[in-house]
């Protein structure tokens, strides 16, 4: 039996079980972080199947790793399943989490005889924008010695290299000064205007951004009670951009806009956050394509060469894995279509058979392109020589 013969059996063997898993995390959605029970679960099935196993990495309790074998090239497959406040897996992460188990497992079956060497990261957190998993992993070194890295990312399309853009995620509180609304106004400073007049600049800034900028929030407090002027006004707020360095320059013109409010009404600003921005990714061309060929070969389609990606852009601490070693984070559709990520309907698509299935087209195509790479003399070398 050939090595992509292996790991498809391997894989039909588990198919119940990794769709088992996929539909206990959705049920249980988990925040960022305080994945317990998810992480857990992941963990203990590829214990149980003979991968060496370590839990807590980077001193966060719902990271880990998994390796099993011992071949010459590396190649790492990542794993996510924390979920969303209010909406659950509107992102799919169940998905992406079985998927990644399933694959490492397949790879794993041929990993000798294909001359790999297998590692699933369970990395926490990547809705947490202000601090993803994926980042302190890669501070903490956990991402060290590996050639490649992959996952897939459930959407309403299948495509081969999504459009992933830098952002960075940042708190911002204004502190003014209490006073009688009606009585004594004039001696207040309105800390809820210095937010107005900061969100009233950033529309008014919006027609000097490039097409591709996003600048996106909310109020998270805006007072206590209308008759007081409000003095303890917060937000939290998120800016986008197609590259790290274009986004400099729009999270600076986004922080004079704070700025203004600050100077307008006498409050005192304070941002936090923001210094761990979630890089652009870096898109592996050769893997990607190779993806996409092995895709195909399970009845997915993807858009033609030079038309135009149907996938929305959005950002993901994997664009920072994917600056440190050559990766890939493919889309995989579920049907879900006009339902989009994030969106209440997206998740009950989450837990459809079109949903399971992309937990096994996902998991084979993976593991079909690590073995591949190992089988490919040039790849393999090429990959070898960019060891992360």
């Amino acid at each position: 039996m050939d090595t992509k013969a292996g790991a498809r059996e391997r894989l039909e063997g588990l198919r119940p079980s990794l769709e088992a898993l996929s539909h206990r995390i959705h049920a249980k959605p988990e925040l960022g972080y305080e994945e317990e029970h998810a992480a857990a679960w992941l963990a203990e099935m590829l214990d149980q199947h003979g991968f060496k196993v370590t839990r807590g990495v980077a001193g966060l309790p719902t990271a880990f790793t998994a390796r099993f074998g011992g071949g010459p090239l590396h190649v790492g497959i990542c794993a996510e399943y924390d979920a969303l406040p209010a909406i659950g897996h509107a992102c799919g992460h169940n998905i992406i989490a079985a998927a990644g188990v399933g694959a490492a497992l397949a790879a794993a079956k041929v990993a000798d005889e294909a001359g790999l060497t297998v590692t699933l990261f369970g990395t926490p957190a990547e809705e947490v924008l202000r601090k993803g998993g994926k980042i302190v992993m890669l501070e903490q070194g956990v991402f060290n010695g590996i050639h490649a890295a992959m996952m897939v990312h459930p959407g309403p399309w299948d495509v081969a290299e999504w459009p992933i853009i830098a952002a960075t995620f940042f708190e911002v509180a204004y502190k003014g000064k209490e006073s009688h609304a009606a009585g004594a106004p004039d001696r207040g400073i309105n800390a809820l205007d210095a937010m107005t007049v900061a969100q009233t600049s950033i529309g008014l800034l919006r027609q000097h951004l490039r097409p591709t900028d996003r600048v996106h929030g909310i109020v998270t407090k805006g007072g206590d009670v209308f008759n007081v002027v409000p003095a303890d006004v917060r937000g939290e707020f998120g800016v986008r951009a197609v590259t790290l360095d274009q986004l400099d320059g729009v999270y600076e013109k986004v922080a004079r806009c704070f700025e203004a409010g600050a100077l307008a009404t006498g409050a005192t600003l304070s941002i936090t956050g923001g210094d761990r921005p979630y890089a652009h990714m870096e898109h592996d061309h050769d893997l990607a394509m190779l993806y996409q060929r092995n895709a195909e070969a399970l009845g997915r389609r993807f858009p033609q060469a030079g038309g135009s990606t149907p996938a929305l852009p959005v950002s993901t601490d994997m664009g920072n894995v994917s600056l440190k070693v050559p990766s890939i984070h493919p889309g995989i559709g579920i049907g879900s279509s006009p339902a989009v990520n994030h969106q209440p309907a997206f998740a009950a698509h989450c837990v459809t058979p079109a949903g399971d299935q992309a937990i096994h087209d996902g998991a084979l195509s993976m593991a079909w392109t690590a073995i591949d790479v190992a089988a490919t003399p040039a790849q393999r070398e090429r990959l070898m020589a960019r060891r992360g």
